[in-house]
């Protein structure tokens, strides 16, 4: 796994993607990813990451950044 996310990282920095953009997509992804694993289920998902679940409904609602959109249309 660190070996993908070794080459992922590597693709994003010689595209000139901005640590702080990368950070948030990351994140997002994850968030999504820990969701789905709980059917959507908000409550059961913020417990497993040691979040309230109104911060985990927060950081969805923030629009998916520009690399999302880019990397969606690819």
């Amino acid at each position: 796994m660190r070996d993908k996310l070794r080459s992922l990282v590597a693709e994003m920095v010689h595209g000139g993607i901005p640590l702080e953009l990368a950070r948030r997509e990351f994140e997002r992804v994850f968030l999504e990813e820990v969701l789905k694993a709980h059917e959507g289920n908000h409550s059961a998902a913020a417990k497993e990451l040691g979040i309230h679940r109104n911060t985990l409904a927060k950081k969805l609602e923030t629009p998916p950044s520009r690399l999302r959109r880019v990397s969606l249309a690819s």
